[in-house]
């Protein structure tokens, strides 16, 4: 009566009736294949079908939260046009409104020419600050002789250096370390693209995390942004294989 109950019922089974527990029984004998399994003793109508074989084990863990750092960032904007002062630079709100909202914060940015020698000194002074992530935004990350951004980064003294990726928009990304310092590349994707390779690779150097020349190569599945109207990132496949 203290659970509202003010009546007692018992179940009479007909002939074409059968136990909530005999009835999971069967089904779980029906449904379950090789490799799969199931504990003979049903609860509430209820049974648990288990891998028999479980590579979990082998390979833990299988998945992982990681923490965000507020990392420290430092931009450079390169381009002759935007230098000059003939187009007026639209990539440093993209990438302050991205990484603030992951919890990093753009300590300073500063706008160069294409100009090789002036690139890897503004780098090299970078680094002698307190700077967790370089990103250098450019339409100067192609393979045309003007295009001298990654030069500039080479000469700056960043030994590991990851070129290309195999994704849309961005494949011309650029990846690199120097101790404790990451620097990216962003190609000119950025600027007409709402989701870039950009979104997939900051999260995960937000968490501490070291993406190589394999991680680049990974995203070649599912590395084709669709274009959606509207753009549901990050709930779809965009990179998530990677």
């Amino acid at each position: 009566m203290r659970m509202g109950k003010n009546s007692l019922y018992v179940l009479d089974l007909k002939e074409d009736q059968v136990h909530e527990d005999d009835a999971v029984f069967e089904l779980a004998l029906a449904l379950s294949g090789p490799g799969v399994t199931f504990s003979g003793t049903p609860s509430e109508g209820k049974l648990e079908l288990k891998a028999a074989i479980n590579f979990a084990k082998n390979h833990y863990p299988i998945f992982s939260v990681k923490m965000f750092h507020p990392l420290k960032i430092r931009l450079i904007i390169t381009g002759n046009e935007v230098y000059k002062g003939l187009i007026k630079d639209k990539f440093k709100a993209i990438v302050e409104e991205k990484t603030t909202a992951l919890g990093a914060t753009l300590e300073e940015a500063v706008i160069l020419p294409d100009n090789k020698e002036m690139i890897s000194q503004q780098i090299r002074q970078y680094l002698e600050k307190d700077t967790d992530l370089i990103i250098i935004t450019t339409g100067g990350m192609s393979v045309d002789p003007d295009d001298v951004t990654k030069a500039g980064i080479e000469d700056s003294g960043f030994a590991e250096i990851h070129y290309s990726a195999a994704i849309l928009p961005g494949a011309m990304f650029l990846m690199g370390y120097h101790k404790n310092t990451a620097i990216m590349g962003l190609p000119a994707c950025g600027l007409y693209h709402k989701t870039t390779i950009f979104d997939l690779i900051l999260p995960r150097i937000m968490a501490g995390e070291k993406p190589g020349q394999r991680d680049l190569a990974r995203l070649s599945h599912g590395g084709l942004c669709l274009n959606c109207k509207p753009c549901r990132f990050p709930a779809c496949p965009f990179g998530k294989s990677g």
